[in-house]
């Protein structure tokens, strides 16, 4: 089984308060955040290529990072649609055509703006999806959750021992995230929250798969300054051995 990256780079980060420049290409130590995402993939033994799915005015600029850092593994750029979901079937189908059997393949679909992974959760990915076809990356919940309803009022209050947070990267085997793509544009659904809500609603099984709890995504002020605090606490380590 081959294993391709599928990196969704199409937000136009309107929560960063930041109208000149999309998220995923703001910097931190001279590089933007999807060269930090994408570097993790570029340096794993198993990921034979990548797919980056891009705001299409942002292409040029991103081709241009990609050269400048050396991300040799990214075979194909393509233009973001109307929604992630969109997005990603974008993507897919990019690799669907330039593969010579996709059946053969797996994939890692994971956010261009959550670069705080490492090489144990993108393994721990890739054999999940050889022993049961699907890989759902999970964070513990830490704190109480509850529903409501309109009013405000609080329905349900759940035992988090028993509740996760969902992540990525999210893994499938390809045959199976291109057919609950396939299907849901024949029944026209288009705005799915993420591809394991997608393969849940057509029957797929998904099995979950521990990530390390910094594994935030960056769409606020606040994340990136998270991201900044974590990264240099990582390379301190790093540094001085802590």
């Amino acid at each position: 089984m081959k294993n391709v990256a599928l990196i969704f780079a199409g937000g136009t980060g309107t929560r960063m308060n930041n109208s000149a420049r999309p998220k995923q290409f703001l910097e931190l130590d001279g590089r933007a955040i999807i060269i930090h995402t994408l570097n993790h993939f570029q340096n794993h033994p198993k990921i034979e290529s990548i797919c980056v799915v891009c705001l299409e005015s942002w292409i040029p600029y991103l081709k241009d990072l990609l050269t400048k850092f050396a991300v040799t593994k990214v075979k194909w750029v393509v233009p973001g649609g109307s929604t992630g979901q969109e997005s990603i079937y974008n993507g897919l189908k990019a690799i669907h055509d330039g593969v010579e059997n996709p059946d053969d393949y797996s994939v890692l679909i994971h956010d261009g703006v959550r670069p705080l992974i490492n090489e144990k959760v993108i393994t721990g990915n890739i054999e999940c999806i050889q022993k049961y076809g699907a890989a759902i990356t999970v964070a513990p919940a830490v704190e109480t959750i509850i529903t409501s309803n309109e009013k405000q009022e609080v329905q349900n209050i759940y035992n988090r021992d028993c509740c996760h947070l969902a992540r990525a990267p999210q893994g499938f085997l390809f045959k199976n995230i291109w057919d609950a793509h396939v299907r849901a544009r024949a029944d026209g659904v288009n705005n799915m929250i993420d591809s394991a809500c997608l393969m849940k609603q057509y029957g797929y099984t998904l099995h979950m798969v521990d990530g390390p709890v910094e594994n935030i995504k960056i769409t606020t002020p606040m994340d990136f300054f998270l991201f900044k605090a974590i990264y240099e606490t990582q390379q301190s380590s790093m540094v001085f051995g802590i």
